[in-house]
């Protein structure tokens, strides 16, 4: 059998390895591309049954030019890169990796909000620039530190990620509200389940947690901005277009927000003229909120369960049944 994956670097640089696909693949082999252009996406795809693919898209014509094609499997959660609806018309399998990053997002988000509490690599910078060998006092601090307990944090989604972020958050002495659709009718003790307008205009820190479709793009735009107090923070781990970005700049810039915190933008990579980039007290990551290694290890073996399933007539995590 032929397997082929297409874009394999960012799910394994180096430190993983594609053994279990590889014994799966027997003796036609297993070929892994780190990334692959969109000009050569068909001719790695000749006569391979099994794809793999991150973020190269495969669209209708190009799942209609492989007649042997018969799974494709994301190696990521969100599965938009393949036309879902053209792989079912051809009979092909398609198969997404739905939990495996979830410790690594929920500690990454409260990585991003106590780094916007203390500042600690701003102030280890100034260490290392010789400013505490010239001061008169024993401490100093460039930025006001604030303390979580007691504060409120907002989640806006309340799935895996959402529930995780929202334990950790009360470890630290938070209040919780919850925005989620539908409203779970038995609350947690210690979590509070309310509007989207109460959340952001009863909340510290508001966290966003919910998947990308078209009715939330934008959701976080100048009139929700408006209604959070003055000096919350932001933070998303979530979906760049969840954000109303050049709001949210304009937001941070006139101070309404304290802060923000992103690990995702509209467009990735970042582009030159993004409004958050001049954004004051903003912080950008690259993507990185699940490539903790346990956690791209658990994608791995779960990539390779759900093909094994589909192999021995057994699939599992089917996006198009």
């Amino acid at each position: 059998m032929k397997i082929v994956i297409l874009d394999g670097y960012a799910e394994n640089p180096g430190d993983l390895s594609w053994q279990g696909f590889g014994e799966l693949a027997g003796p036609e082999g297993l070929t892994v591309y780190d990334y692959t252009p969109a000009d050569k996406i068909l001719a790695r795809m000749e006569g391979a049954e099994i794809v793999l693919t991150n973020k190269t898209p495969l669209t209708e014509e190009t799942i209609a030019a492989c007649p042997e094609l018969k799974y494709i499997g994301v190696l990521a959660t969100g599965y938009n890169v393949v036309d879902i609806a053209a792989a079912k018309a051809h009979g092909v399998s398609v198969t997404n990796i739905p939990t495996y990053g979830t410790s690594a997002v929920a500690q990454y988000t409260m990585a991003l909000l106590l780094e916007l509490c203390h500042h600690v690599g701003a102030h280890s910078d100034s260490v290392l620039r010789g400013d505490w060998t010239k001061s008169r006092d024993f401490c100093y601090w460039n930025f006001s530190l604030i303390e979580l307990a007691g504060k409120t944090m907002g989640l806006i989604g309340y799935g895996r990620i959402g529930q995780a972020v929202g334990r950790l958050a009360k470890a630290f002495g938070m209040e919780l509200l919850v925005y989620t659709q539908p409203c779970p009718q038995s609350p947690e003790p210690g979590t509070e389940f309310v509007s989207l307008e109460e959340l952001l205009g009863r909340s510290d820190v508001v966290s966003l947690h919910c998947p990308l479709f078209p009715e939330n793009t934008g959701m976080i735009n100048s009139g929700r901005l408006g209604l959070m107090k003055n000096g919350a923070f932001l933070l998303n781990t979530a979906r760049g277009p969840l954000i109303d970005e050049a709001a949210v700049a304009e937001a941070l810039k006139s101070g309404r927000l304290g802060g923000a915190a992103l690990d995702v933008v509209s467009v990735e990579p970042i582009r030159e003229s993004n409004p958050l980039l001049g954004a004051p007290n903003c912080l950008i990551t690259p993507h990185i909120a699940w490539a903790a290694k346990e956690s791209r290890a658990r994608l791995m073996d779960i990539a390779t369960e759900n093909l094994r399933g589909f192999l021995n007539g057994e699939p599992v995590n089917i996006v198009n049944p």
